[in-house]
């Protein structure tokens, strides 16, 4: 009988925890458990939007940064992952006669890479680096041109 009584207690306690937490108005056992669902159906429902948020907001992210530092420049891009993104940069750095002096490149959920590169020769320009970055990333995703997706491209020249 003891342990009847407990039982009852603990599911009491239970269920006055679970109307709290799902701010249920309810009074029976049965309401109080739909209510439960149904707040986490909703809470479901809201992961899943700031997923799909989260996912269009990364799909149309790229942001390329240049700054002139002495010689060299400072070279910071921002860009959703692609196959060859981090190839077609080296490549583009390769054919501006760019040397790589320090870079550090993160790929988790996005790419993303800094990099200080230093010019064989003079007459390189902050505007002519971030517009060979905005191709080489284009052609490492697989995308077209940046103008036809809208893709904001930022340059600091200092």
């Amino acid at each position: 009988m003891a342990s009847r009584l407990q039982n009852r207690v603990a599911l009491r306690r239970k269920l006055h925890i679970l109307k709290r937490l799902t701010n249920s108005k309810s009074v029976k056992r049965s309401s109080i458990i739909l209510d439960a669902f149904l707040y986490i159906y909703k809470l479901k429902l809201k992961v899943e939007a700031i997923k799909r948020e989260y996912l269009r907001l990364m799909k149309h992210m790229q942001e390329v940064k240049v700054e002139k530092l002495g010689e060299g420049f400072l070279v910071k891009v921002t860009s959703k992952k692609g196959e060859d993104v981090l190839v077609s940069i080296l490549e583009a750095f390769d054919e501006m006669g760019l040397n790589v002096l320090q870079a550090r490149v993160s790929c988790n959920y996005f790419f993303g890479m800094e990099a200080i590169v230093g010019p064989q020769h003079q007459g390189i320009d902050a505007r002519d680096v971030t517009q060979a970055l905005v191709k080489a990333i284009e052609k490492g995703d697989g995308v077209g041109t940046h103008k036809s997706i809208g893709l904001p491209v930022v340059t600091n020249s200092k």
